[in-house]
């Protein structure tokens, strides 16, 4: 009986050590009106975290991430609008701080980078295919008396025709 409050004691504790660990990792002050919650939310899931490669604010760890969710809630209670949000932080960090840039001067290797390394790849395998297509136009020469000898031998019924 000793052994099993025992046991009981040590999972409770273990459980209780979890979750207060998995609560200091996520500790994080949220607004108080869940309408702007969401706003802040629906934001920082187009913010590029500037610290992992490829992975919103929303999603990421990382403590200038944290700090970034922080600067949003403070930016709507302050009551600027989402586009102002956005404006303030790319004002600040560059396009690169979005998941999602405008088309821009700057911004246009981003857009036509990709189409221009399409085209310049179809371009590439045309020629390749053009340049494999004449290495067939080969100049046959014609055979001489022993491969013509050899030729009829192994084909009697063939003897007028000859390959050329």
């Amino acid at each position: 009986m000793r052994a099993i409050f025992r046991s009981g004691l040590v999972a409770t504790i273990f459980a209780v050590l979890v979750i207060a660990s998995a609560g200091a990792v996520f500790v994080e002050k949220r607004l108080d009106d869940p309408a702007q919650e969401t706003r802040a939310r629906e934001i920082s899931e187009g913010i590029r975290c500037l610290v992992c490669q490829n992975q919103s604010i929303l999603d990421s760890n990382a403590d200038l991430a944290r700090d970034l969710r922080q600067i949003i809630r403070e930016r709507i209670v302050a009551g600027d609008s989402d586009a102002e949000v956005k404006t303030f932080l790319v004002v600040r960090y560059g396009d690169w701080v979005l998941l999602d840039p405008p088309f821009k001067l700057r911004t246009a290797i981003l857009w036509l980078g990709p189409l221009a390394f399409f085209l310049l790849g179809g371009t590439a395998v045309i020629m390749f295919l053009r340049g494999r297509g004449s290495a067939g136009d080969v100049e046959t020469l014609p055979l001489t008396a022993e491969e013509e000898a050899s030729f009829k031998q192994i084909s009697p019924d063939d003897k007028d025709e000859l390959p050329k």
